[in-house]
């Protein structure tokens, strides 16, 4: 089920996400919609917050989707290990036609649990180190405008009060 993306200034987006302590059929349903939301907005991550469900479950694909392998699902996820910089354009799927140059480590070691609870640990570099990046954040209510300097992110912030203002967010 294709559930809506919720947007900022949404509070679910500000706060840490709870812990994932059951694996059930629930978690599970929770883990399609959140594939199936992600493909419909053509997104390659998608945390459980953006969905307006504060638990610590993100799911990534950055086949979006042709590539079933690909797809990974972190439940409690946490960095273990950072290497390096990276400086790219980010978007997110909550601040929509917004994007930002954001610096993010290059390298990530992650540790973190699948839909069945089992833990297993994965490396990412580049584009996967900066989706596990920017989804993990997602789970400790930091968006990615958090991560630019004041002044990018007092323009930004003004951007989404005029649209907001116009009835377009």
């Amino acid at each position: 089920m294709i559930r809506n993306i919720v947007k900022y200034p949404d509070p679910v987006l500000q706060r840490m996400a709870e812990p994932v302590t059951v694996f059930d059929a629930e978690l599970q349903t929770l883990v399609e919609d959140m594939f199936d939301s992600m493909y419909a907005a053509k997104g390659i991550g998608l945390a459980a917050p953006q969905i307006g469900v504060s638990r610590q479950v993100t799911v990534i694909d950055l086949s979006f989707g042709k590539e079933p392998e690909d797809k990974l699902v972190l439940v409690n996820p946490e960095i273990t290990l950072r290497e390096g910089r990276q400086y790219e354009d980010e978007g997110c799927l909550s601040l929509p036609d917004i994007r930002e140059k954001v610096s993010r480590s290059a390298r990530v070691h992650v540790r973190a649990q699948d839909a069945a609870g089992n833990w297993f640990e994965r490396d990412g570099e580049e584009l996967l180190a900066r989706a596990f990046q920017h989804e993990i954040d997602h789970l400790h209510g930091i968006l990615f405008f958090s991560r630019v300097s004041a002044l990018k992110r007092d323009l930004l912030l003004r951007r989404i009060r005029k649209l907001q203002k116009a009835g377009e967010w």
